[in-house]
């Protein structure tokens, strides 16, 4: 009563009856581990975090690497707007931030002989680690200071 599939031959032999059956078992198998794969929400889930987690790593990488190229392109204009704005300085005025620049290192260096004089042992201890991690970090350090010098630059410009 039941009619063979209307896109295979029926088969004429035994032998081609077994090997339809088997393709047929074959075929089903496939079906079946299909199937089992598309309900398995778990492995799917698994799948899909380590997907995002891969597309998430490749976006943080392209956003540092834009990071890294923007700040180098921010250090450039503010070593630009420093040198401008040191051009248009008169020279009056250089030499007499050059002076007082003379006079805040003598002063700096009397408060240094006095800071090591009078400052309990600890605090001396913490501002030299201090001092040592500036010196460590001295090229994010001036990056900051570069971006804070356009900043303050482009807000005066615009005022």
């Amino acid at each position: 009563m039941t009619q063979p599939p209307h896109d295979e031959p029926t088969a004429s032999s035994p032998d081609e009856l077994r090997e339809q059956v088997e393709q047929t078992r074959e075929e089903l198998g496939r079906t079946v581990e299909a199937l089992a794969a598309k309900t398995d929400v778990k492995a799917r889930a698994q799948e899909k975090a380590a997907e995002i987690k891969e597309q998430a790593a490749a976006k943080a990488d392209e956003l540092k690497d834009q990071a890294t190229a923007r700040a180098g392109e921010l250090r450039t204009k503010a070593a630009e707007l420093a040198h401008q704005a040191q051009d248009r300085l008169p020279d009056p005025v250089k030499d007499t931030a050059a002076q007082v620049a003379g006079q805040a290192r003598a002063r700096a260096a009397q408060a240094g002989q006095m800071w090591e004089k009078k400052a309990p042992e600890p605090v001396r201890q913490k501002t030299a680690q201090g001092a040592q991690l500036a010196l460590d970090n001295r090229k994010l350090l001036l990056a900051t200071a570069a971006a804070a010098a356009v900043v303050w630059l482009a807000c005066r410009r615009k005022g």
